[in-house]
């Protein structure tokens, strides 16, 4: 069970948040009532990571298994154009745009 508070309250109340959090309840801290910091057990964040690391993995052999589904194809490029497709592709990835 989620439940939220203020800062504030937060800190006067600490030894309280701890043991609802040890309990297993999730503590949303607000500012000003925006949410601005969650407080979770250890062992509940570390399986979060590890189940979008799973996601991610998955999308990732999805991804392997259609190329490989795929006939290749050749397609004859100049060296300017390849190395401006290069160029394009890097910068989509540090934009965030392709996987």
């Amino acid at each position: 069970m989620a439940r939220e508070m203020t800062v504030s309250d937060a800190r006067a109340s600490l030894s309280e948040v701890i043991e609802q959090v040890t309990a297993g309840e999730e503590v949303t801290l607000t500012r000003h009532g925006a949410p601005v910091a969650v407080i979770v057990r250890p062992d509940r964040l570390r399986s979060r990571h590890v189940d979008e690391t799973m996601r991610t993995s998955e999308r990732i052999r999805d991804l392997i298994a259609d190329a490989r589904s795929r006939p290749l194809t050749t397609v004859d490029l100049s060296a300017d154009e390849l190395r401006e497709r290069l160029a394009q592709a890097r910068a989509e990835r540090v934009r965030g745009e392709h996987p």
